[in-house]
């Protein structure tokens, strides 16, 4: 293979990454097809490079691109736009929520949306409108409003 065909190889090799990064995204493939593009580009450059020298660099590329990248994530945290997006708990903190059991002994039962939560506080009557504080173990604990 000659070194411009090696190139191509590589090029189309850093497309391909880039595509599948695209595809399924993980934030890992896009440093490889950084790495196989600057591989590509080193082979453009010196078209006599041996395959065992290309593989070589494309190892010290992708590990360096790698680096680099964590480094970078590390400094530069990606922020998500709801902190308590998978914390259904936490998300039902401050809602107003209607006492389907009376909340009798400071026990008994609340709607939360379509579910029903078990839930602590003061004694309400059913129907009563009360503000969730916490949730402690699974249970709500609610203040009249």
């Amino acid at each position: 293979m000659d070194g411009v065909s090696a190139a191509g190889a590589w090029l189309i090799a850093a497309l391909v990454l880039g595509i599948a990064e695209l595809a399924a995204p993980g934030i890992f493939l896009v440093f490889l097809a950084i790495a196989a593009a600057v591989t590509g580009l080193a082979v453009f450059a010196l078209p006599d490079l041996p395959v065992p020298a290309q593989l070589a660099a494309f190892a010290i590329w992708s590990a360096v691109t790698v680096l680099i990248g964590k480094r970078w994530y590390r400094d530069y945290p990606v922020e998500g736009g709801d902190p308590m997006l998978n914390d259904r708990s936490a998300r039902l903190v401050g809602q107003v929520v209607v006492v389907e059991t009376a909340l009798v002994g400071g026990r008994g039962r609340v709607l939360v949306g379509d579910g029903s939560w078990p839930a602590r506080g003061e004694d309400a009557a059913v129907g009563t409108r009360v503000k969730v504080s916490a949730v402690v173990n699974g249970e709500v604990v609610v203040d009249p409003l």
